[in-house]
Parts: C-alpha cells; structure tokens; sequence
C-alpha cells in the first residue's frame, strides 16, 4: 500500500516515525516549506522533513495547491491512502478528489468536539477532564469527516496542553498505524459527527495571555496551564511584568479581594482570586530567565 504523509510540526514527526517503524510503504512526504527560526532567523527544516530526510523520503514542500502542476504531483506519485497530520494547510478539493475517501487526519480532540486549529490547548482551558485523538476521513469542511477510530485519555488537574501534547502524538502514532491497518484490510467502519456536538477551537493569540484574578482560581489555573508552552499566562505584580508557566491551586479560602497578594510560602507566591486563590510556581520575568517564584521573591521582596 503506497502511502503519503502529510504533516509539519513534532507531533506529525511521531506518527511518521511510527508507521515508519511498523512497515508502512511512505512513498512520499509533504510538509510546510523551510522557515527562519532563532536569532540568526536561518531557515530550519521542519521535524517532519528531518525524519524524512533521514529515511530517503523524497520531500515536497508546495506553499499551497493552486497550481495545477502542485496537484500533480501528488497524483503521480499514485497514492493508496494519503495519512494527514497537522500539517497546516488546508487541502482543497481538487487535492481531496485524488483519492475519495483516502485522505485520512488525525485530529488532537474527541470529535465533534474542538475542530480547528488549537483543539488540545481548548481542552485544557476549559477544564476537561478527558480528551483524545481521532481519526477521521477529509472532506473539504474542517474535520467534519466521518470518524474511523477514536483513542481517549485523562488529563492531568495540573497537566499542561504542552504535557498533554507529547502524549497525545504517542496515541496518535498509534491510531494512525492501526487506521492504516485496517485502511488496507477494508476493515473502517466510518462514523458520522453528531452535529449537535459541535464546538470549535480557534487559534491561540497573545490577547489571551493576561491572568484575570476576578475568575475563579479553577480559570486561572486552567488559563496558565492551556497557554503553556504558548502563548503563556502573563501578570503585572509590583509594577513588573511576568511571564506565568505553573501555578498550583491554594486550599484554604481567602474573603480577600481578587488580585490580592497573600503572601510568599515555601513554594511561591499566593494570590486570591475571584473564589479561591492560586500559588504561582514558576514564572519569568521581563529580560530574566525562568525561575521558581519563590527564589525570584527572596531576591527581589514584595511589600504586603
């Protein structure tokens, strides 16, 4: 079964490494071009790419499918099933007819629930309890194929959507070779979305970095956890901004106002909040480095 890989960021890597290792023919790799990264702004590969160099994958990295010579391509390469993962671009129809009903994405979310772009980050902000991977067919709407495989797992109360990440590419590695399996076998049993179950999950932007104390310590938990490891939580405190990677939730309830300082501890700084309070960990102030907030406390003091 010839098959074609579709994908850019870690998580893709994870599942070509996968269905590499389990002796999937992956006559081809698509995957977003080269992008300037870091100070010197180089142009970088992206993870997919890496594995497929390394593996003798011819590589493909169209900007888009406009051209009609892109699409080609891909038909000539003569696909069996064309395996997609996060690979940030939008397929158009054209791309999608090459081979009906063989374009197959795995989605970081229980589907219906999260389609878009930021669906595991959405979970964690909004406090789910339990998420997963699925596997779908692609049609032209977004993730609104008919799912063929689902794998679910717990989220952590103090996991974030970075954590969650790493998992979730494990999982999705394996639904994909198993998808691939059954692909081949005849053996899919496509499954409708209920369109009552819907809900989206928009791109992340730095407007959503702010921690609002006036929510309840649950929220800005949650907030803290769903924006790391980007675009992450922020707060001003004694004039001075930070960045905000772990906060843990305070026991004992406080009748102080929201975006009170309560006080240092031995594991850092509590603040209440609109119902409870939370106690920032870890954080990183404007042109410091990262640190646990207790030393970077000690060393810089409050007035309280």
């Amino acid at each position: 079964m010839r098959v074609v890989f579709m994908g850019t960021p870690d998580i893709a890597a994870t599942c070509l490494k996968k269905i590499l290792a389990d002796g999937f023919d992956v006559v081809g790799v698509y995957t977003q071009p080269d992008r300037p990264k870091g100070r010197g702004m180089k142009l970088m590969p992206s993870p997919v790419k890496e594995v497929a160099l390394a593996e003798n994958i011819p590589v493909f990295q169209p900007e888009n499918f406009r051209e009609e010579e892109t699409v080609e391509q891909l038909r000539a390469l003569q696909p069996d099933v064309v395996a997609v993962v996060a690979y940030g671009r939008i397929l158009p129809q054209k791309v999608l007819d090459i081979k009906p009903n063989g374009f197959i994405n795995i989605h970081a979310s229980l589907l219906p629930q999260y389609r878009g772009s930021a669906p595991y980050q959405w979970a964690v902000l909004d406090g789910l309890k339990e998420t997963g991977v699925s596997a779908q067919f692609m049609v032209r709407q977004m993730d609104a194929g008919d799912v063929v495989g689902v794998s679910k797992t717990p989220i952590g109360p103090d996991e974030t959507a970075g954590e969650l990440l790493d998992r979730l590419a494990v999982l999705g590695a394996e639904l994909l070779s198993e998808t691939l399996t059954k692909f081949a076998n005849h053996a899919l049993v496509p499954v409708k979305q209920d369109p009552n179950g819907v809900s989206m999950a928009p791109m992340l932007d730095k407007s959503m970095c702010p921690m609002d104390f006036t929510k309840t310590a649950r929220q800005v938990h949650n907030q803290v956890r769903g924006l790391n490891p980007w675009p992450v939580a922020t707060t001003e405190i004694g004039g001075n901004r930070f960045k905000v990677y772990a906060t843990a939730m305070v026991e004992n309830p406080t009748s102080a106002p929201a975006g009170t300082i309560l006080g240092l501890t031995k594991t850092g700084l509590q603040i209440a909040c609109g119902e409870g309070a939370i106690e920032i960990r870890i954080l990183q102030a404007e042109g410091g480095k990262r640190m646990q907030a207790v030393d970077y406390f000690r060393g810089h003091p409050l007035e309280v």
